[in-house]
């Protein structure tokens, strides 16, 4: 029965657009590495543009200086290796995202504020929220995201690094890896405390 559900399950997916471009592909070190970095530079678009809309003005968002968020890579990350085995699901894997990123937000604002004494952000005017750090919009803005991830834009990307020359996905890599590891260190140091950071 279970095996039966398993196959039906798999024939729905089958109809869709997104099944023909190999969702359920695995991803090489490299190919996580260059959709890491897409997606922390993909978040710090999404808050920048977020704020320039609301807020009418531009704000570097993040406690890094470089136009990066590492939490949405890792989060991406973690989502196309933890989740892999329920892709064929998307009703299991949307309640998964919401589990993996809220819990991923939630401890990342605890170190934060315990590190630096700082809130990068804050939801305690959000509806359904938990100690300000994470809220029932943001997750299910990250669950469709999430989805998007695994069934249309990661296996995209993917196909795309892979077309590369082998020696061109090591420098990426490495360029990258060395600039956000520069970043990183600095930011230790003295982190990004622009406008909206609350001490």
């Amino acid at each position: 029965m279970k095996m039966y559900a398993n196959e039906k399950s798999s024939a729905v997916l089958s109809i869709y657009p997104f099944s023909e471009i190999g969702f359920e592909r695995s991803y090489s070190f490299s190919s996580l590495c260059f959709i890491f970095f897409s997606f922390s530079m993909a978040g710090w678009l999404w808050e920048v543009f977020l704020h320039i809309i609301i807020d009418g003005r531009f704000i570097n968002r993040g406690v890094l200086f470089g136009p990066w968020l590492p939490i949405y890579g890792c989060g991406s990350v973690l989502i196309l290796l933890v989740l892999k085995r329920w892709r064929s699901q998307p009703l299991r894997t949307f309640g998964l995202i919401l589990l993996l990123c809220g819990t991923l937000e939630y401890f990342s604002g605890l170190f934060l504020e315990t590190f630096f004494h700082a809130k990068w952000w804050d939801y305690s005017d959000m509806i359904l929220n938990l100690h300000g750090r994470v809220c029932l919009e943001g997750l299910i803005i990250f669950g469709i995201g999430g989805l998007v991830l695994i069934y249309f834009a990661a296996p995209r990307m993917d196909s795309w690094f892979q077309k590369l020359a082998p020696k061109a996905k090591i420098f990426l890599c490495w360029i990258f890896s060395a600039l956000f590891l520069f970043d990183l260190i600095r930011s230790i140091l003295a982190p990004n405390m622009g406008f909206g950071i609350t001490a």
